[in-house]
C-alpha cells in the first residue's frame, strides 16, 4: 500500500546525455545533469528555464521516453514507490498512460493525422484494458466534453487536421487523462496558442487537477504560467537546477542570479522601465565551463564561481538555491 504522505513522484540525481560525433570530434551533452526534485499528491510542480535548459529532456526521461542517441546515464525516478528505471519494457508500458499521462508539446505531430480523434482516445482505452468498442468510443466522446470540445460525438469523428490549435491540444489533454493517471507530465502544452485561448487551457488543467486529483509537472518558460498555476517551480538552467522552491516565494524574492535575471525580463513588470535582459547566451553543453555554468553571465559572480560548481544550498524549508551567494562547499 502507498503512503498517501509519500511524494507521487521522486527524481534522484537524474543525468541523460547525449552522445554524437562531429567532425571526428566526440561531443558529449548532459542535458539533464543530476536533477532532483519531488511531486506530491495533488501537487503542481512547474519546471521553468529558457529554451535548451534540459526540461523537455527531463520530463521525457521520466516515461524513458529519450530519443536516440540520448541516454539515461544514472539516477532514480521513484513513481508510487517503484523506480521506473528498474522496470522491463512490458511493466514500463503499463505505467505509461495509465499512471502517468503526457502532453507534448505538438498536437500536429503528437496526433495521427489519419485516424480520428475519438479512435486515437478509444485506442488509449482499449490499450489499458479499461473500455473496447462501442464503450471505448462512448467514453472517448465523454472525455472531449470533459477537456469542454463544443459538440463532442460530432468532432470525435474529426481528424487533426480539422480541428483549431486549441481543439488539438484539448484533444491531446483528454488523451493523457483518458486512464485517469494520478500524474500528468505537459509539456510546454501552450505555446503555440494565443493568450485567450492559453488562459483556457490552463483553467482546463487547473480544473482537471480539481475534480480529479492529479499531480502535474508542467513544463513552461513562461513565468506568468508559474504565477498563474504553479505551487512550486524548480528553475532550471544548463541541465541543472538552480532554485527550487513555492512558486509565491520564488517569484517574490528569486535567490539565484539566474532567477532574477528571468524575472527581470518579463514585461510589464514596471510600467516605464526598460526591459532587462540577461547578457550573453545560454552555453553550449558540450563545453560548460568548469564552474557555474550561469557563471559568464552573472553580474554577481565572484571568485569561486568560475573554477568550482556550487552545490544546492538550503535556505529555508523546501526552498534551496544552487549558487556560492549562499554560501557552501564547491565540487
Amino acid at each position: 500500500m502507498n503512503d498517501d504522505r509519500a511524494p507521487l513522484l521522486e527524481v534522484r540525481g537524474l543525468t541523460t546525455e547525449f552522445v554524437s560525433q562531429r567532425g571526428g570530434v566526440r561531443r558529449v551533452v548532459h542535458a539533464a545533469d543530476g536533477v532532483s526534485f519531488d511531486i506530491a499528491r495533488g501537487e503542481i510542480l512547474a519546471l521553468a528555464g529558457e529554451s535548451g535548459s534540459g526540461k523537455s529532456v527531463t520530463a521525457l526521461s521520466i516515461l524513458r521516453m529519450v530519443p536516440p542517441p540520448g541516454r539515461i546515464l544514472s539516477g532514480s525516478i521513484l513513481f508510487e514507490g517503484r523506480d521506473l528505471l528498474a522496470l522491463d519494457e512490458p511493466e514500463l508500458r503499463r505505467v505509461r498512460g495509465a499512471r502517468i499521462g503526457f502532453v507534448f508539446q505538438e498536437p500536429m505531430t503528437a496526433l495521427n493525422p489519419v485516424f480520428t480523434v475519438g479512435d486515437q482516445i478509444a485506442e488509449a482505452l482499449e490499450v489499458h484494458g479499461i473500455a473496447t468498442g462501442a464503450a471505448a468510443r462512448a467514453r472517448a466522446v465523454g472525455l472531449l466534453d470533459a477537456v469542454r470540445i463544443p459538440e463532442p460525438a460530432r468532432r470525435a469523428r474529426d481528424f487533426p487536421h480539422q480541428l483549431s490549435g486549441g481543439m488539438r491540444q484539448r484533444v491531446l489533454i483528454a488523451a493523457a487523462m483518458a486512464c485517469r493517471p494520478p500524474l500528468v507530465v505537459a509539456d510546454e502544452p501552450t505555446t503555440a496558442l494565443d493568450a485567450t485561448i492559453q488562459a483556457d487551457i490552463l483553467d482546463l488543467l487547473l480544473g482537471l487537477r480539481q475534480a480529479m486529483g492529479l499531480s502535474l509537472l508542467l513544463i513552461t518558460h513562461d513565468v506568468g504560467i508559474v504565477a498563474r498555476v504553479a505551487d512550486r517551480v524548480a528553475v532550471m538552467y544548463a541541465g541543472r537546477i538552480v532554485e527550487i522552491g513555492p512558486a509565491a516565494s520564488v517569484l517574490v524574492s528569486p535567490q539565484h542570479p539566474y532567477t532574477r535575471g528571468l524575472l527581470a525580463s518579463v514585461p510589464g513588470r514596471t510600467p516605464g522601465t526598460r526591459l532587462e535582459a540577461i547578457p550573453g547566451a545560454v552555453p553550449d553543453l558540450a563545453t560548460l565551463p568548469p564552474g557555474c555554468a550561469f557563471a559568464p553571465r552573472c553580474s554577481d559572480r565572484f571568485e569561486p564561481c568560475g573554477e568550482s560548481r556550487p552545490e544546492p544550498q538550503t535556505l529555508s524549508p523546501g526552498r534551496t538555491a544552487r549558487c556560492f551567494l549562499h554560501g557552501g562547499a564547491a565540487r
